[in-house]
């Protein structure tokens, strides 16, 4: 904003008095920017604005109007500098009574005029040479009412013409202030005055008296010889030939000065319509002006010669001249439908709709214009947003005039939200886009934001017109009370409600219309028609809704700012509200479909702690989502929390669990695919010496290793990813989290069970079968079994099996290892178990055999024996013969040392040094 100017301040008036309409030169400081930025102009108190031409930010030439104070300052108003000072005043003359004989530069009635030469045996009357001021002091008018004064003196007159004249009303009403002395000089004036006239009839009698004198002895001597001669008229009588002459006198006169006279005549007639004509030339060139005046779009110089020309001449009687203001109207009955034309014009700025609206009050147009401005203004919006839908659904992505996204020039609507706004937003409304935005973004997102650029765009002047037709600003800048502003505030209380109408009409077209776009289900099948026509477009995915919410929003904001009530935005509030829970699941929705696609990114890649990447996805695939909706889970003001409604509450959840139970069913595909394509391998972390490094590469793993992969994952899940999602629901306002975290733990537990048993068939079920086998191989009877000499090759095949399936789950996660070998032991323990019992007699070297067997066995893989195991194996051995020779413990005690020791390297592998409590 540019800094505020000094106020005007008056410095010099040329002249410095003068009449009413006396043209004067106003001089000074900061007088203003320019003839629009001058909305004040006071000489003497009366408002001359009318009638003033702003020349320079030092200069202003006006009239003065007929004001009531004689002397006065001269203040000047501005919008910029506002209410100014003067150092100088005017002095108003009042002007005096205008006689027969006195120039004049405006009309006189001339009821009274006298022909001096062709009324010369008419005498002028006294009353219109009277002075207008008699006492000869200053007039001062009282504040006494003329009923009053009649009631005082009744039947009397303040009129000093009159016959009834009362001395006292005369100074009551002119000379209610004057001071004694004053009254003593008026006396004094009036006795010079009297003594005047006397004395100037005496001195015209003196001056003339041997003419008299000489007339008296003429007729003295007419009237002897008429004594003499009769006074009967006999023809050849003295008075008879008297009157004869005295008639060819007269007709010689008429002769020899007949011509002149006539031409003399003539010249005064025409001189004096010249004087009229030059008198009221104002008048006469005031159509052709006021024509001129139009086309240049002086429509205030107009309007100031109207009132001027109608004031002096509106209610004239003289023919002339009432034929030349009759031509007047016409010409401004034509300016006042040239101004209604272009007041109804669209589009049009607000300033050139208040100036319309103006200039049809000042010219006393018939109806209401400005309301006629409102309701063309409302229509016209109306059809705005209806052809911007016209054409998006058409195909047609131009825009109609100025409102074109592509060719406006102009800053867009909802930038002009401010700074501010953008930045408790976390950026600015619209951002960049690429030259390819257009055709990447679908019609719809497009669709509503030139919606929201249509009313940002006029909304606002639509309701600041509305604001200044309320508070009668559209008649009176200053704030001057007239008749015009109290008509118009009384207009507008009686149309508030069909304002209220219209502003409810243009925020159900704007909802409608973006309903229709996105949501069309919750239109009545009768709006459709009118408002859908979308089915053929791109479905809208939430990254896409949540620009529309984020324009929505924009447009409320906007539309709030202007102080427009609540109640008349709440439709945009309930749409924003169904936008945002639209949008929720409509994201939840589309992340359940991204979370099915990630089966395809798994790349059999583990960690050091036998992780793929793939529940690193999920989880970035579901914060991702949480961060997606972050905006249109955002609680602006004046909205609720979406996520306290109790069904958006059930359904988010219900949501939420799926898209847990898809990602664990892709678990569950994963585990058990086959895919001889895949070129993916167990990448093997080379840094860590507990990793088992005969891995080999490029091969891709096999079900086992998959179920051990999915096994490890499946962990990870349970023990982090979900406990961390849960912290992201709650964090992002989610309610249920306690079930969707249940839910998919126990989800989760159920596949790794199953995956669990799986993989022990697979691997326990080969080991436990071959003992029986591995036993009996060679015909072997335990009761027939020479002294043992060693653990047989079976008890050491099983137990390099064993090792093989250690090294397998070790490869992929350490903290598999106790869970898969304690169950491969039990089995194992229960199948050595069932096979010893199974035996119905043993000798002695068959009995030490088998418990050599058995406690090599169990003290090989003692580290991984649980509760079962321990009750197999002593079992087994409760089965077998007791010991009851010293050489036989002793021979079983070798024998056990030997095989460890032979043993020493493969039965490593068992140790507990490296090896984690699983985590459950």
């Amino acid at each position: 904003m540019s800094p505020a100017r000094q106020p005007p301040l008056v410095t010099g008036i040329s002249p410095k008095e003068g009449a009413a309409w006396t043209k004067v030169t106003i001089r000074g400081e900061n007088l203003g920017t320019g003839p629009a930025d001058l909305i004040g102009l006071l000489i003497c108190g009366h408002n001359c604005l009318l009638t003033a031409e702003w020349m320079s930010a030092s200069k202003i030439v006006c009239r003065v109007g007929p004001a009531k104070d004689d002397k006065g300052e001269i203040i000047v108003t501005t919008k910029s500098g506002g209410l100014g000072t003067s150092t100088v005043s005017f002095k108003l003359l009042r002007p005096e009574r205008i006689s027969i004989l006195d120039q004049s530069a405006v009309w006189v009635d001339e009821m009274n005029y006298y022909d001096m030469r062709t009324d010369r045996n008419k005498g002028i009357s006294p009353l219109s040479l009277r002075p207008s001021n008699p006492l000869g002091i200053d007039i001062d008018k009282g504040k006494i009412s003329q009923s009053d004064m009649e009631q005082t003196f009744p039947g009397m007159s303040g009129d000093f013409t009159s016959e009834n004249f009362s001395a006292t009303w005369y100074l009551i009403e002119n000379h209610s202030s004057s001071s004694f002395e004053q009254l003593k000089f008026a006396a004094s004036n009036l006795k010079k005055q009297a003594t005047k006239k006397n004395e100037g009839s005496l001195a015209y009698v003196k001056g003339g008296l041997s003419t008299f004198f000489e007339a008296q002895d003429a007729l003295a001597a007419i009237h002897q010889k008429l004594e003499s001669d009769g006074t009967e008229r006999v023809e050849g009588s003295m008075t008879q030939r008297l009157e004869n002459i005295l008639n060819r006198a007269s007709d010689t006169a008429d002769t020899l000065f007949q011509e002149v006279l006539g031409r003399k005549d003539k010249a005064d007639s025409t001189r004096n319509a010249l004087n009229v004509l030059q008198r009221f030339k104002f008048l006469f060139n005031l159509p052709l002006n006021i024509e001129r005046n139009i086309q240049k779009g002086d429509y205030d110089v107009v309007i100031n010669d109207y009132e001027k020309a109608k004031s002096l001449f509106g209610s004239t009687e003289v023919p002339v001249f009432k034929k030349v203001y009759a031509e007047v109207e016409t010409r401004i009955g034509a300016l006042r439908s040239l101004l209604l034309e272009k007041l109804l014009q669209t589009p049009s700025t607000l300033h050139d709709q208040k100036r319309y609206i103006r200039y049809l009050s000042d010219l006393h147009a018939s109806g209401d214009p400005a309301w006629l401005c409102i309701y063309a203004q409302h229509k016209w919006i109306l059809q705005l947003m209806q052809n911007c839908r016209d054409e998006f659904v058409s195909g047609q992505r131009v825009g109609v005039g100025a409102l074109d996204l592509e060719g406006d020039t102009r800053p867009l609507a909802l930038g002009r939200l401010g700074h501010t706004a953008s930045l408790k937003r976390g950026g600015s409304l619209r951002t960049p886009r690429p030259s390819t935005w257009r055709f990447e973004t679908p019609q719809q997102v497009q669709f509503v934001e030139k919606l929201s650029d249509v009313v940002i765009g006029q909304l606002p002047n639509f309701w600041k017109l509305w604001i200044s037709y309320v508070n009668g600003s559209l008649f009176s800048e200053t704030g001057e009370k007239s008749g015009q502003v109290e008509k118009s505030k009384k207009n507008a209380r009686q149309r508030q409600n069909d304002f209220k109408k219209m502003i409810e009409e243009l925020t159900n077209q704007l909802v409608k219309l973006i309903r229709g776009a996105v949501l069309p289900a919750t239109l009545p099948q009768g709006e459709l028609n009118l408002y859908g026509g979308w089915e053929n477009k791109t479905e809208l995915t939430g990254a896409w809704l949540t620009q529309i919410i984020h324009t929505v929003r924009g447009c409320h904001e906007a539309l709030s700012a202007m102080e427009i009530p609540n109640d008349l935005l709440q439709v945009i509030q309930d749409l924003l509200l169904e936008l945002r829970v639209h949008c929720l699941m409509v994201t939840l929705l589309y992340t359940t479909e991204d979370v099915k696609r990630l089966a395809e990114k798994e790349d059999w890649v583990v960690d050091n702690e036998g992780i793929t990447s793939l529940p690193s996805q999920f989880e970035q695939c579901i914060v991702q989502m949480l961060q997606s909706l972050k905006e249109p889970l955002e609680i602006k003001a004046g909205e609720i929390n979406v996520l306290q409604l109790d069904q958006v509450q059930d359904q988010a959840a219900e949501l939420s669990v799926s898209i847990m139970k898809v990602f664990i069913n892709c678990l569950e595909q994963l585990s058990t695919k086959t895919d001889d394509t895949d070129k993916s391998h167990i990448a093997v972390d080379l840094s860590s010496l507990d990793r088992f490094t005969s891995a080999q590469e490029g091969l891709s793993p096999t079900s086992e290793q998959r179920l051990l992969i999915i096994l490890s994952n499946c962990q990870y899940l349970e023990r982090c990813t979900f406990l961390n999602l849960a912290d992201h629901f709650e964090k992002h306002g989610f309610t249920g989290t306690e079930k969707i975290t249940r839910v998919s733990v126990d989800t989760v537990r159920e596949l790794d069970k199953k995956l669990f048993e799986a993989y022990i068939e697979k691997r326990a079920d080969p080991i436990a079968g071959s003992l029986e086998p591995g036993i009996y191989a060679g015909y072997f009877d335990w009761r027939d079994c020479q002294t043992p000499t060693g653990v047989r090759n079976y008890l050491k095949e099983a137990l390099v099996s064993i090792i093989t399936v250690h090294a397998e789950v070790f490869t992929v996660s350490k903290d598999l290892v106790v869970r898969v070998l304690s169950k491969i032991v039990e089995i194992v323990a229960d199948e050595m178990c069932r096979l010893m019992q199974c035996v119905s007699s043993f000798n002695r070297n068959g009995a030490l055999q088998a418990r050599l067997e058995l406690c090599a066995l169990r003290d090989a893989i003692c580290t991984h024996l649980n509760s079962e195991s321990n009750t197999s194996f002593k079992l087994a051995l409760e089965a077998l013969p007791q010991l009851h020779s010293g050489a036989d413990k002793k021979l079983l005690e070798e024998l056990l040392n030997k095989f460890k020791s032979s043993m020493q390297l493969q039965l490593a592998c068992f140790q507990p040094s490296s090896i984690r409590p699983v985590k459950r």
